[in-house]
Parts: C-alpha cells; sequence; structure tokens
C-alpha cells in the first residue's frame, strides 16, 4: 500500500514533533504494510513551511529510517491549501506535486462545503499542467456534496477519503455508496503523530470499501492509482 497524505516531516508543521516521532509514524506504517509514504507538509498562511527544503527533509527522515532498518520509502510532497494555491510560482508547485513527479498536488479545500472556487481553482491549476488530488472531502460536505464531488471529478479530478473515516463507516454510510459509484479513488491516512490522532495506517479503510467494492476495484485503489500519481501519469478514474 502507498500512503499519499502524511504529515511525518518533524518540527515543520502540525505533524511530528520531532525525528523520533517521524520514525514511530514510520513504524506504523510498516506494521499495516504501508510501503511508500509521502510526505505532505501544509502548505498554508498559518505553517512557515519553506517548500524549496522539503525535498532535503525527506532524505534525511528517509536517511534515519534506513539506520533504523524500517523497510517504509519516503517520498517528497505537499497539502497544498485551495487559498495558497495561486500564489506558487510554477516551480514551487512543481515541487509540492506528489511523488516530485509534477503530475498531481493534493489540495486541502476551502474551510466549508466544497464549493464553485475549487472547481474554478481546479481549472487553472489544469491550465499550469497539474491535476487536482481532492484531500478529506469528508470535512466539507454541504447539500450538494454528492453532485459537487462529481462536477470535480469531471473536471479530472480525483477524490481522497481518511482512511480511518472509510474503516468507521457503519452499512448505508454514504461514503460506501459514493465508493460503489465511483467517487472514492484513494485512501491516505492523514496521520500527524504516533502519539496521538490518526495512525499511519490504510489496511482498514481498504477492507471495509472491500465490502462493497470488488478486489480488481481494491487492487485500483490501494495500489495502481497511487503509483501512477507519484510518477505524474495522468489517467482516468475507474466508473
Amino acid at each position: 500500500m502507498i500512503d499519499l497524505h502524511c504529515h511525518i516531516l518533524p518540527g515543520l508543521d502540525d505533524g511530528a514533533r520531532d525525528l523520533p516521532d517521524s520514525v514511530a509514524m514510520a513504524r506504523q506504517a510498516q506494521e499495516d504494510g504501508i510501503a511508500i509514504v509521502c510526505a505532505t507538509p501544509h502548505i498554508r498562511h498559518d505553517h512557515d513551511v519553506h517548500i524549496e527544503e522539503i525535498a532535503a527533509r525527506v532524505a534525511a527522515v528517509g536517511e534515519a529510517l534506513a539506520e533504523q532498518e524500517i523497510d517504509v520509502r519516503l517520498r517528497p510532497g505537499g497539502e497544498l491549501a485551495e487559498t495558497e494555491a495561486d500564489r506558487l510560482s510554477d516551480a514551487q508547485l512543481q515541487l509540492v506535486a506528489l511523488g516530485g513527479a509534477g503530475g498531481w498536488v493534493l489540495l486541502e479545500p476551502a474551510p466549508g462545503p466544497l464549493g464553485k472556487s475549487l472547481e474554478a481553482l481546479v481549472g487553472r491549476l489544469a491550465m499550469r499542467g497539474v491535476g487536482v488530488i481532492v484531500a478529506h472531502p469528508e470535512r466539507h460536505a454541504g447539500a450538494d456534496f454528492e453532485e459537487r464531488l462529481q462536477a470535480l471529478v469531471n473536471r479530472g479530478c480525483l477524490i481522497q477519503w481518511t482512511a480511518e473515516f472509510v474503516a468507521q463507516a457503519a452499512e448505508g454510510d454514504l461514503v460506501l455508496r459514493l465508493a460503489q459509484d465511483g467517487l472514492v479513488h484513494l485512501l491516505g491516512s492523514d496521520a500527524h503523530s504516533s502519539h496521538a490522532g490518526r495512525p499511519v495506517r490504510l489496511a482498514a479503510g481498504f477492507a471495509r470499501l472491500a465490502t462493497v467494492c470488488s478486489p480488481e476495484r481494491i487492487s485500483w485503489l490501494a495500489d495502481w492509482a497511487p503509483r501512477a500519481v507519484l510518477r505524474g501519469e495522468r489517467f482516468a478514474t475507474l466508473g
């Protein structure tokens, strides 16, 4: 499995406190069967993250994991706030793209329900050669939630749900129906620390999806799609 949303870099945002915390998060990932973790610090006004330093920080944590014989690879990225995206230069946009490949950015919607401003931004980013992965849509539900998700997918977006949220879904919950309708494309841990909060785990989320999706679709969600994202490949979603 591949986790494309994790705040594993130490001392940057509201994620890992220090290097031991980062190492402990990587151990959680290894125990869950996650082979690759994409480091996605917040690119947002309330966090002083220097985009040009992300790759070096990823490499430093990767070296620590190798020394501890933790078999988890780290890749660079960022969680880009909707409100910050237009301010980034093209070069910065490429640096926060997932995997460093330049194809996809993980976008954090503005607070509140999904709106037309996000769709407009997706269009502007497409003109700059970047696809959008919408992060944790479950936090941005409104009266027209499903229609907004479909409109984003129609514009070429991928929708990434939080694995813990999906794992806890009860029979009949909306997210499970949306998964059947093709509006769940990726899961991310969105983990921030080994001390508290969501752990670096995906397996339980995929196990819950497996109750409503075919094995072929689960394989696409858990492996094919995230690997394609890390390679920077643009692709159509499964219907």
